[in-house]
């Protein structure tokens, strides 16, 4: 799990992926976001509360391995990957807000991390552990979000038509890129991941499920209108695996490769349930476009 496919291919891939997004943006796009901060605002209290609790509650009721329990907490506190985006970006959702709350989250999680996963070790370990999470992998999720992001938006800004004729070939071959890098890493992990799913799979499964129904339905429930909703439960149900399993593995933070199983388990399950996620919330078809946080 710890392979160059999953930690150098996937942000890889995901960069690709992210400047295919920025051909799709503006600065208006993100203006929009400040002047209607309402969904922002609710998904970011689902992710930073809600989450760690439901994910508590779980980890109980599972009565998981004291190991394994504090590695589903890792993962319920590591900020919204950048896989999200694309999710939202193939399903209506507001790309933008994705990626502006990618990073917002991603600097709250430098402070929440830490505090959520040594809270939950002081319960589940005896001798729980602090945990700190190092700045060079919170810029590596920024690098990976922004600057890809930042180059596709200038091609748009100073070429629109080459942005245009780009858009559906870069989309395509992230899509692809991204499939090759998760069938990659399913392979060269094909012995381990029997152990693996009977380990954490249904608990995982659960935490996902219930990650984008809380993701799309709380701002849905507040008045947040379809497309904002839907980016919210992309964002709060695609956890960053990769840096839960980099924290997890890493020798200067936890160097524990059984609490790395669940981010493991996790980064391949929810591409499923995100998918049939995506299918379920577009089944009546395309809807207007809404001003984010604004009544539908």
């Amino acid at each position: 799990m710890d392979s160059a496919l999953t930690l150098i291919g996937l942000p890889v891939a995901l960069g690709i992926i992210m400047l295919g997004l920025g051909l799709g943006l503006t600065v208006a796009d993100f203006r929009r976001v400040a002047r209607y901060p309402k969904a922002a605002l609710i998904a970011l209290v689902c992710q930073v509360l809600v989450l760690p609790a439901l994910c508590f509650g779980l980890v109980l009721a599972f009565d998981l391995a004291p190991e394994l329990a504090l590695g589903m907490m890792l993962l319920a506190a590591s900020p919204g990957g950048t896989t999200a985006n694309l999710f939202s970006h193939l399903f209506g959702g507001h790309v933008a807000l994705n990626i502006t709350l990618t990073a917002i989250n991603s600097v709250l999680a430098v402070v929440t991390l830490p505090i959520v996963v040594n809270l939950s070790a002081a319960y589940l370990l005896p001798d729980g552990r602090s945990l700190g999470l190092q700045f060079d992998k919170v810029l590596q999720v920024f690098a990976i979000v922004l600057i890809p992001v930042a180059i596709g938006m200038l091609i748009r800004a100073r070429a629109p038509h080459a942005a245009v004729r780009l858009d559906r070939p870069v989309r395509v071959l992230s899509v692809v890129v991204l499939v090759a890098v998760v069938v990659g890493a399913v392979l060269n992990e094909r012995e381990n991941l029997a152990d693996y799913f009977v380990a954490v799979g249904l608990v995982v499964l659960a935490f996902n499920v219930l990650s984008l129904a809380v993701g799309y339905g709380v701002p849905r429930l507040a008045g947040v209108d379809r497309g904002a909703a839907t980016a919210s439960g992309f964002e709060i149900g695609i956890h960053n695996s990769t840096l839960a399993i980099t924290v997890a593995l890493s020798p200067a933070l936890l160097d524990n490769t059984r609490m790395a199983i669940p981010a493991a388990v996790y980064g391949i399950v929810m591409f499923f349930t995100a998918a049939a996620f995506g299918l379920l919330v577009t089944r009546n078809g395309s809807q207007p476009e809404e001003p984010v946080g604004q009544n539908p």
